[in-house]
């Protein structure tokens, strides 16, 4: 009878205990006081705290007095979800030494990226998968299954439609990315190979993205009046989205040429007129003037692309199609401002040239410009920024509700080259030259377009709003402070102004200085296949 009394006394002591060391544990891992929160929903900001636990948001409100193992004090600045990248070229450069934290994106605000846009990156969406796991990611990414790629795999740079054998291998590889949780399909049309691609070919594999509730994004057939004309590269996206019943979005829309300035209004009529009948339909938008791209693809016509690089070459060496390729070299100069409105970004083996204009590269070797032009192609791999973009179709495309914020941008080496400053600097310009020095749009919307509209969009699951629930990527700054310090003679400059930012639960960056934790994760489309 003593021991089962001395056990009841100790199970009764244990009883006691439980409540005790209970109650002593912090109730949340990270707390941030004293925000103004703004929820990502267009919603204007309130007085609030958040409390954080297991990685995602536990509380928002009065939570004075709770306890927490760190406590952050926002200082009045705002409090909004972490920024979503809806067009990013991130991919391969997260996976570089050194940058798998991607820092310049969490200097500006960026907690997740959407790679593989323009139809790339690689078609075994399982390996990058794997790949990017292993380097310890800063930030989280969001797949997507590219159309060149896949049309690359099963034609290579074939100028031709895929025989029914071949559609049908397509469409396997476009399966296989959506099992593996692409969120939709990316494609370059203005690029070759995926500019040799039918509407039909489009709407083919945009049937099996169907299957899996994804979605389709271009970069549009036609940006300006190249080949079949901005409206009409619109109306492509429009189609295939309404021929499959998923979304469509027009990539880092713009009117691209002083000839097409103006032309954003009836591109979104267009948008405006599918949205009125049911097909969803959306843009997303980096706040430039200028673009990037390569200098064979701004300049080579398409038809000289074809068979590849050993192609291109052959035809060369025949002057009558190398003067058919010239004078298409030169047409397509024109639109683009000229040999002025090229600055050379990147050039290998000559780094000299980069941030010189093709005119001053032109003129110091005595040469026209298309021919110059040429030389640098052949010589190695360049790529070119292109100042070729209006300020009111930029204000106009900006304004629509269903503009998404992106940045076309990549991850470099630090001081590699002179990149486009968008790399650096998208989502920070848009909050302070265009929300708030220029009240182009307001802060509410500019947040919205970088969190809950791209999450909504995408589908991508608890992200992109501060409510209970949401996974904690989170972003402090003042409105006041925020900037973007990257410039077209300086590009490799940080934003400023984002003082915190949390991915996953845990601090990334805290008070402008970046941590060592590498939270970020490869998400995967949920659901089951309809």
């Amino acid at each position: 009878m003593r021991s089962i009394g001395v056990l009841a006394l100790v199970v009764g002591l244990l009883g006691f205990a439980a409540p005790a060391a209970a109650q002593s544990s912090p109730p949340y891992d990270l707390l941030i006081t004293n925000g103004r929160v703004m929820d990502g929903s267009g919603n204007p900001w309130r007085r609030a705290d958040v409390g954080v636990s297991d990685g995602r948001i536990a509380a928002i409100g009065d939570l004075a007095g709770a306890d927490a193992r760190r406590v952050l004090d926002a200082a009045d600045r705002l409090v909004t979800p972490g920024f979503i990248d809806v067009h990013s070229h991130a991919g391969g450069g997260l996976l570089l030494e050194g940058l798998g934290q991607g820092q310049p994106l969490l200097a500006q605000g960026v907690t997740t990226i959407v790679a593989n846009p323009d139809g790339g990156g690689p078609v075994d969406l399982e390996q990058q998968r794997s790949d990017l796991a292993r380097t310890g990611l800063g930030v989280n990414v969001a797949l997507l299954i590219g159309h060149a790629s896949v049309r690359r795999a099963v034609l290579e740079m074939a100028d031709r439609a895929p025989t029914e054998d071949e559609m049908v291998e397509m469409q396997r590889l476009v399966r296989e990315g959506m099992a593996a949780g692409a969120y939709g399909l990316s494609s370059g049309l203005f690029y070759a190979p995926g500019s040799y691609a039918t509407t039909e070919e489009l709407v083919a594999l945009g049937s099996v993205v169907a299957e899996y509730g994804g979605l389709y994004t271009s970069h549009i057939r036609d940006e300006g009046d190249y080949s079949v004309g901005l409206v009409a590269a619109v109306d492509e996206v429009i189609r295939i989205a309404e021929a499959n019943g998923i979304p469509g979005i027009v990539s880092h829309m713009k009117a691209l040429g002083p000839d097409n300035w103006g032309l954003s209004v009836a591109a979104t009529t267009r948008l405006d007129a599918a949205r009125q009948r049911g097909v969803e339909v959306y843009a997303d938008q980096y706040p430039y003037g200028a673009s990037s791209t390569g200098l064979s693809a701004a300049l080579v016509p398409r038809w000289a692309q074809a068979g590849g690089a050993d192609e291109f070459s052959r035809r060369l060496m025949e002057p009558a199609t190398r003067a058919r390729i010239v004078e298409a070299m030169r047409e397509n100069l024109r639109p683009r401002g000229g040999a002025e409105a090229i600055v050379v970004a990147f050039h290998e083996p000559d780094r000299a040239l980069e941030g010189q204009s093709l005119a001053e590269i032109a003129a110091a070797r005595g040469r026209p410009a298309v021919e110059t032009a040429l030389e640098l192609i052949r010589a190695g791999r360049v790529s070119i920024i292109s100042f070729n973009m209006s300020e009111r179709d930029i204000a106009h495309i900006m304004q629509r509700p269903y503009t998404m914020t992106s940045s076309d941008g990549g991850l470099v080496p630090m001081g590699d080259g002179r990149p486009h400053p968008r790399n650096y600097g998208a989502f920070a310009r848009k909050l302070g030259l265009y929300a708030r020095d220029r009240d182009v749009v307001s802060v509410e919307a500019a947040v919205r377009s970088m969190t809950s509209l791209p999450a909504a969009v995408f589908g991508l699951r608890d992200r992109g709003q501060l409510r209970i629930g949401a996974w904690a990527d989170i972003v402090v700054f003042d409105p006041a402070e925020v900037s973007d310090r990257a410039t077209y003679a300086e590009p490799h400059r940080l934003a400023e102004g984002i003082d915190t930012v949390v991915v996953n639960g845990e601090i990334v960056r805290e008070q402008g200085r970046f941590t060592s934790v590498t939270p970020g994760v490869v998400l995967r489309k949920e659901g089951e296949t309809r």
